[in-house]
């Protein structure tokens, strides 16, 4: 039903009838395929420049390939989150060009937006401990075709460490911090740049930071202007809306 409904779209631009702008229109409002276990939202990329992401935990190996044999098919760029070694290799059996960022847990396979000059994005972790989620916000932003400095363990407990690197602070359009423990991080930084700051609480961190709780609130309640906070261990979801920001959010 979906392929007679773009033929027809085709047609009409073919014959005159449609636009071309109001055919894009129409095939942003296209569905999914179903595969029964999921919908594969096809056309995420018309409507937000940027395909559709798989996170892969919680799914089977099984489940994966078919999700990952559809993309396969349309020879779309391929970004799956979550994704241990085993994850990766079953994506390889079908995707061969698949590159796997172990530390982000992130596979790439495809051509992604080109990169894009430009002031870049900075990662900035507070420990090495946090590198697994800084590693997947600076992967995520570098997928959307940004440009991704990073500047790890330079947490409070050393203050000087950061300091030291004022000059990547200011020279950064936007500034990713990641911190566990109590958060203070994202303060900190938010009081040094006059940049957007997105703040990223990790569940690292001893009992009583509560599996990441105590840095959320910590950076929920920073009085420092200019900082806003992600879910806990979401550097998907920070790297993803600092590429957004940092490209303009520009509609084509």
């Amino acid at each position: 039903m979906e392929k007679e409904r773009i033929r027809k779209i085709l047609e009409d631009v073919r014959a005159g009838r449609v636009e071309i702008h109001e055919a894009l229109e129409m095939l942003k409002s296209l569905p999914y395929e179903d595969l029964g276990f999921a919908k594969i939202d096809t056309h995420r990329a018309l409507r937000t420049g940027f395909p559709e992401v798989v996170f892969c935990e919680g799914k089977t190996e099984d489940q994966l390939r078919a999700i990952v044999d559809r993309f396969t098919q349309s020879e779309v760029f391929l970004m799956a989150t979550r994704a241990d070694r085993t994850v990766y290799e079953a994506i390889r059996g079908a995707r061969p060009d698949a590159v796997y960022h172990e530390t982000a847990r992130i596979v790439l396979a495809g051509t992604g937006p080109k990169r894009r000059p430009g002031a870049p994005i900075l990662v900035v972790s507070a420990g090495t401990s946090d590198l697994p989620v800084a590693e997947e916000a600076a992967v995520t932003a570098e997928a959307l075709g940004n440009e991704v400095e990073r500047l790890y363990d330079v947490g409070v407990a050393g203050i000087h460490r950061l300091l030291d690197h004022r000059d990547r602070l200011d020279r950064a359009h936007i500034v990713i911090t990641v911190a566990g423990m109590e958060g203070a991080l994202a303060s900190i930084v938010g009081g040094l740049v006059a940049r957007p700051v997105i703040a990223v609480p990790t569940s690292v961190g001893y009992g009583a930071s509560f599996g990441g709780l105590s840095a959320l609130l910590t950076m929920l309640n920073s009085c420092a202007p200019g900082v806003v906070v992600v879910n806990i261990d979401n550097g998907f979801g920070a790297g993803y809306v600092a590429g957004l920001i940092n490209q303009g959010w520009e509609r084509k």
